[in-house]
């Protein structure tokens, strides 16, 4: 379990995070996601007891620890958004000492090993490994124990398609032992494919708290279509405004936003009116357009 309570934290007059509140249970699988600076690596930080709140608590595991508090720390397994390790050592050597530093069982080593898609390099030293590499590597040293707790902080960034698919694989093995899950990303397509819910953040607060259902919906909704048209009677506008939501006509261009379907229904009006199309754009919604309609620019 995760929970935030009224978080807060400022940085002289600055405040990276405002009374945030949100929780993640147990099996739970968590994105945070918001423009730049939004809070959301401070958010991490926080929970991974890294930096302690101007004021409220995070609270992790069974127990409901403070985050702050070393024995906390045994309950979570955090990967930073980015990752070094001694170029030295291979990578086994790498995974072995982490091992030995969580107590994990023998032989777990080689399953994240194979679990982070580095089962054939393992006996390379880190020091010739690519970016991706490096950051699959951090993503093994995160599976090893067995935590409550699994905070991961934009953990794609970096990562080649193997590593993409096995922080896919760690997060759904994470969640099937019941850990709570809570992550970081800018990435559309893994906050779809992994999240149970979203938290999304503005300037530090929490704006908005959706399921996965209400986050497809609200980004189908999203989509935006532009029709450049010699002409849009005023009835044709009003007909227009019960298929899609809020058109407008500037004179020369009628822009409505809806779901495909919706759209799809305007462009069929405005031809059975016969009014000339002389181009046509449409574009799906995405997190951007869900930011600008929650008051923020990406």
């Amino acid at each position: 379990m995760i929970r935030f309570r009224e978080v807060s934290k400022w940085y002289g007059s600055h405040a990276a995070l405002r009374a945030l509140s949100f929780a993640v249970e147990p099996g739970e699988v968590v994105a945070v996601v918001g423009p730049n600076g939004s809070g959301k690596t401070t958010s991490l930080k926080a929970a991974a007891g890294l930096l302690r709140p101007t004021s409220g608590e995070v609270l992790l595991g069974k127990e409901s620890l403070p985050a702050h508090l070393p024995g906390s720390r045994r309950t979570i397994s955090f990967l930073p958004q980015r990752v070094t390790f001694p170029g030295a050592l291979t990578g086994a050597e790498v995974v072995d000492f982490y091992g030995q530093l969580r107590s994990v069982p023998p032989g777990r080593g080689r399953e994240v090993l194979k679990l982070a898609a580095l089962n054939g390099a393992s006996g390379r030293m880190v020091s010739t490994y690519s970016g991706g590499m490096v950051q699959r590597l951090g993503l093994a040293v995160a599976a090893l124990p067995e935590a409550e707790v699994l905070l991961l902080d934009e953990p794609t960034a970096s990562l080649d398609a193997p590593g993409i698919q096995a922080m896919r694989r760690l997060i759904a093995a994470a969640r099937g032992k019941g850990s709570a899950v809570l992550f970081t990303s800018h990435q559309l397509e893994d906050v779809q494919q992994l999240a149970d819910r979203v938290v999304i953040l503005v300037e530090g607060r929490l704006a908005a708290e959706l399921s996965r259902p209400e986050l497809e919906t609200r980004l189908a909704l999203g989509g935006m279509l532009r029709l450049e048209l010699d002409r849009c009677p005023p009835e044709v506008l009003a007909g227009v405004s019960t298929l899609a939501t809020a058109p407008e006509w500037d004179g020369r261009f009628l822009t409505v936003r809806g779901s495909p379907e919706e759209r799809a229904r305007v462009v069929e009006a405005v031809g059975g009116a016969g009014i000339a199309l002389r181009a046509l754009s449409s574009t799906e919604g995405g997190l951007e357009a869900l930011y600008r309609e929650l008051g923020v620019a990406p």
